[in-house]
């Protein structure tokens, strides 16, 4: 019985805290802020069930519930999880409340919206990694863009109106045409099977003609491109990271950036598997175009936040030249990239918020000398750093390895071309690192700065942990992900082979199309 509800109650647990902080005073701020915290850290606490409860041996989707949501339509509370959702989920969970934890200080307008609009995000996020049914997918998939949003918006930048909307519209953009891609599957199943479902391991059964996959996944793939973000659908990212809170900039690069990610292996993958190895020379040349281009551009900015927002295009860069080497060690090392980003670039944002809380100030020029005035702060600074560029003993030299590892087996070019953006972020965050924490201190305002406190400690060290254990023991976490993994990589070679019976590829042609149209206009 547990097993069949822990995934809701991690879903909807936020919304008990919502619930709570409906009913407390706006100018109660001790309480709201607790009670956020205190919610989000309890739901992490919960969240630890899947891990120590989640089978190593199995591929198939584990927790899983399913009840009937809308019966004339098809529509099913259908939910589940397997080693590639297991550690998105608990990423989730872990960032949250260290975000919250952050705004402790920082947030002091709107104080109950803020804490409420976090909680309500953070359903958001889990529900999509957790949903098995494409209608429900994206109900969490929109219902996350609107606290989002507000984030922004309201508690964002001086130029925050124009990043909400640029963030708005581009997801939005992409969305649409992956509703329009997920009802063309609804009619599809209905013709195959005799019946309306958006049953997503169904739905993966159908036998989808290879002109409709390209379409399909041009659509799929587009929303998911742009939330990663790629090349060249980046240009909303660094506008949203700059505006938004410090809390909204962890969550945005820790947690949703990864939803694109996750939704190429969740759904490009296994659905269209032939459009989708059809396409792996574009969007493998497209990673590394973005990997290099992020780095160079990363170089440039005078803003440390808008470094590390550039930073993200070519970190999640290597995650999708990961997934497109279609191998065992570039798909995990995606995965576990997509992690590592989220502690190494999330702990990178918190810090540069703590700096920001002392100078309200962000320019590295105003910087200079800071290891003499805050050492404890410059020494959680320099891990995180490092971790970022990839030092060996650090996460993010497991992941990246890996995903070259992949790439060399998929394609040596690639993989040379790839390894430079690892040189490259050496040079921006180290040469950052310098200019901000080393050399004299030249600014008046930095003589008197003040250290890390006990409550930026407590929000950074488990971060730190983190790091480290990835680094130095990957073995738990490459245990609960290899079944699943090998299973997608082993049906989509399948179901390739499968499909390839069912016509050309990269079009459909006149007798496919009046098979649609009819499908659709008899509905």
């Amino acid at each position: 019985m547990w097993n069949s509800s822990i995934l809701t109650i991690i879903t909807f647990f936020p919304l008990l805290g919502v619930l709570i902080l409906l009913f407390v005073g706006k100018t109660k701020l001790n309480a709201i802020k607790t009670i956020a915290f205190l919610v989000s850290l309890l739901n992490f606490v919960i969240s630890l069930y899947l891990y120590f409860n989640f089978s190593s041996d199995a591929s198939a989707m584990q927790f899983s519930v399913k009840k009937v949501w809308i019966e004339s339509l098809g529509i099913s509370y259908q939910l589940g999880i397997d080693g590639i959702s297991l550690f998105l989920i608990l990423l989730t969970t872990f960032l949250t409340p260290l975000a919250i934890l952050s705004s402790w200080s920082a947030i002091t307008e709107k104080v109950k919206g803020y804490y409420i609009s976090m909680l309500l995000l953070e359903t958001g996020m889990i529900g999509v990694f957790v949903s098995l049914d494409l209608f429900l997918f994206y109900v969490f998939w929109e219902a996350m863009l609107l606290p989002m949003y507000f984030l922004i918006g309201i508690w964002g930048g001086p130029r925050k109106i124009y990043a909400t909307i640029k963030f708005v519209l581009f997801t939005m953009t992409g969305s649409l045409l992956m509703l329009v891609a997920i009802l063309v599957l609804y009619f599809m199943n209905h013709s195959y099977t005799g019946t309306y479902s958006f049953d997503l391991l169904e739905i993966n059964k159908l036998p989808i003609p290879l002109g409709a996959q390209f379409w399909l996944f041009a659509a799929f793939a587009l929303a998911f491109a742009i939330k990663v973000p790629m090349f060249p659908f980046h240009t909303w990212l660094p506008d949203a990271h700059v505006e938004a809170p410090t809390a909204g900039s962890v969550i945005l690069a820790g947690v949703l950036l990864k939803m694109g990610t996750y939704g190429f292996l969740r759904f490009c993958l296994p659905l269209f598997p032939n459009a989708f190895i059809d396409f792996v020379p574009l969007f493998s040349i497209l990673a590394i175009i973005g990997i290099i281009y992020g780095a160079l551009v990363s170089m440039r900015q005078e803003d440390v936040k808008s470094l590390v927002a550039f930073s993200s295009v070519s970190h999640l860069g290597f995650v999708m030249l990961g997934i497109f080497a279609l191998n065992l060690q570039g798909i995990e090392g995606g995965i576990l990239q997509m992690i590592n980003h989220g502690i190494s670039t999330g702990a990178l944002f918190l810090i540069v918020g703590m700096i920001y809380e002392r100078r309200h100030t962000r320019m590295i020029e105003d910087f200079g000398g800071l290891s003499k005035k805050i050492p404890i702060f410059a020494a959680f600074f320099m891990i995180v750093t490092l971790s970022s560029i990839g030092l060996p003993g650090t996460n993010g030299f497991v992941g990246e390895f890996l995903i070259l590892l992949g790439t060399f087996k998929s394609n040596v070019i690639y993989a040379v071309f790839a390894a430079t953006g690892i040189i490259l972020a050496a040079v921006y965050m180290l040469w950052m690192y310098q200019r901000t924490m080393f050399g004299k201190i030249t600014k008046p305002e930095n003589e008197n700065l003040k250290d890390l406190n006990t409550r930026e400690k407590i929000i950074l060290i488990p971060l730190i942990l983190v790091i480290f254990w990835i680094g130095l023991y990957p073995k738990p976490f490459f245990v609960k992900m290899e079944p699943s993994v090998k299973s997608l990589i082993e049906n989509a070679k399948i179901k390739y082979e499968d499909n390839k019976l069912l016509g050309e590829r990269f079009y459909i042609d006149s007798q496919q199309m009046k098979q649609i149209k009819a499908v659709i206009s008899d509905q």
